[in-house]
């Protein structure tokens, strides 16, 4: 045999083996952790008491991580601030920062825990992971010096990033990565100066991950689907619902079906705060999810889900509401907001119908029929079309259907958890200008509804079947991350202050008046 055959021969048999050593399917786990929170001050706390609170709440991890072990999962996602909490300035959060190395130094924090100085949380992360045999994902706050030839460097000399780690199954640190879209009040953090695309590959898919307000914006999110074709995100998150378009499952799950990705969402659990919602999602429906607004406890999910999902059709979302005629609706249609948005809504005033409403350049169509048209319900059709501006600035184009929260038309757009109206079918569909849309469908007591909706390859939403519950919302929520800073997002901010202004202050004023 030549050496060129014998190379062919090892090549083959590489490859073999490699193939043989991958999953077709993986069990995943998330968990929601109801987090111990610091006491609040602003005056730092010395490294020691930082540390007390941080085992505590690694006490509590480490019993959901011990548990999904034991139950075969892969894989276990924990969330933001799970390990610390939140409400921290800059000075009073440093004592619970480590410098976090780039996972290029090929580092097990267990076998040598002093090698980039004192690194308890990566030391114990990387113990849990190793004598449970189990990827874990955590999140914590990493710390780099900097110095005056560096003109970006705080006038406290160091940057602090709100992180992500990664341990492998043996403790070794695999990925890191630092938070790119900051919510509003994280003021304790820095944002990396540019994007940080994050990924690994695993024998049961390659991974990206991103952290909670990252989800709305292009990067890293999109990224890491459309450029860098990972199969699973990793999302730890510390997510505050807003309904009707923004609870934790609702969005998360529709971004996994919109992505063609498997998604692994782990919230804190923090009911005062709307903190709750988790999930396991694949791209076709969720596998596992959680809400929670009752109880103060935590709560483990698992699931198994295929390494490679399949990949999805591709969908012209404009290509079936493109050829229909949006008819005149004479001043039937009315003004509402939706989270300090402004929407035209038009009133579903049959049993059964179809209806159309627009907003700029975005029609949204609705053929739907009720089981019954109740007289202490009402819903409408609504659609929004323009930049956001409250807690961050995106432009969306949505159409919804949507329960309001009392029979007064000014309600329509409220917060609301519960209905009783169930539909027998619906269609949604809206003349979008962007590939990025993602279905939703919330029923009753804020429930998904896996199975019994699909997205037609002509870009509808459409039921599969009556719905077994009575529906608060079906939305697709359209976003045009190229006109987020298009020239009319100024005037289109000033718009919003003003609007925002008038909701908040005059309340406010009326109140004092009183």
């Amino acid at each position: 045999m030549t050496m060129s055959q014998l190379l062919d021969h090892v090549a083959i048999l590489f490859f073999c083996v490699l193939k043989a050593s991958s999953l077709h399917t993986f069990t995943a786990a998330v968990y929601e952790h109801a987090v111990i929170l610091p006491n609040a001050t602003l005056i730092p706390v010395s490294h020691e008491e930082a540390l007390l609170l941080i085992n505590q709440n690694l006490d509590l991890l480490e019993g959901a991580i011990t548990s999904a072990s034991k139950q075969g999962a892969h894989i276990i996602v924990t969330p933001e601030d799970g390990i610390y909490g939140f409400n921290f300035s800059r000075e009073s959060i440093y004592p619970y920062l480590e410098d976090i190395p780039d996972p290029q130094v090929n580092w097990i924090p267990c076998n040598n825990p002093n090698r980039f100085g004192r690194t308890p949380v990566q030391e114990r992360l990387s113990c849990l992971a190793k004598d449970n045999s189990i990827y874990i994902v955590a999140n914590i706050g990493d710390k780099k010096p900097c110095n005056a030839s560096d003109p970006h460097c705080p006038p406290d000399g160091r940057y602090q990033y709100n992180t992500d780690v990664v341990f492998d199954s043996e403790g070794k640190l695999v990925a890191r990565y630092h938070k790119q879209n900051l919510f509003l009040g994280e003021d304790e953090f820095n944002a990396p100066k540019e994007p940080e695309v994050v990924t690994f590959n695993t024998t049961f898919g390659k991974f990206g991950i991103f952290t909670c307000f990252d989800i709305l914006f292009h990067d890293p999110a999109v990224t890491l689907v459309k450029d860098f074709h990972v199969d699973t995100i990793l999302f730890p998150t510390a997510w505050m619902n807003v309904l009707p378009h923004l609870s934790a499952i609702e969005f998360h799950s529709a971004w996994a079906m919109g992505m063609g990705v498997n998604f692994l969402a782990s919230n804190l659990h923090y009911p005062s705060k709307k903190m709750t919602g988790s999930g396991i999602y694949a791209p076709d429906s969720p596998r596992a999810f959680h809400y929670d607004m009752k109880t103060e406890e935590g709560k483990l999910l698992l699931s198994q889900l295929a390494s490679h999902p399949h990949p999805t059709a591709v969908v012209n979302w404009t290509s079936y509401a493109s050829g229909i005629e949006a008819p005149s609706m004479g001043n039937q249609e009315f003004k509402g907001t939706i989270f300090f948005d402004e929407f035209t809504f038009l009133e579903l005033k049959g049993v059964a119908g179809n209806y159309t409403v627009c907003q700029k350049d975005l029609c949204c169509h609705l053929s739907y029929r009720m089981s019954e048209k109740r007289s202490d319900e009402v819903y409408v059709l609504g659609a929004f079309d323009g930049l956001h501006t409250v807690e961050g600035s995106y432009y969306l184009q949505i159409c919804t259907l949507l329960k309001c929260k009392t029979t007064d038309l000014h309600t329509c757009g409220d917060s609301v958890e519960t209905a009783s109206t169930r539909f027998e079918m619906f269609s949604l569909s809206g003349t979008f200008e962007t590939q990025y849309v993602f279905p939703e469908v919330l029923l009753s007591e804020i429930q998904l509804a896996p199975g019994e909706f699909q997205v037609s390859s002509d870009g509808r939403l459409c039921s599969q079947k009556p719905l077994s519950g009575p529906i608060l919302t079906v939305t697709l929520f359209g976003r045009l991350y190229e006109k987020d800073s298009s020239p009319n997002a100024f005037s289109d901010l000033m718009a919003q202050v003003l609007r925002v202004m008038l909701i908040v202050v005059i309340p406010i004023v009326y109140s004092l008046g009183w």
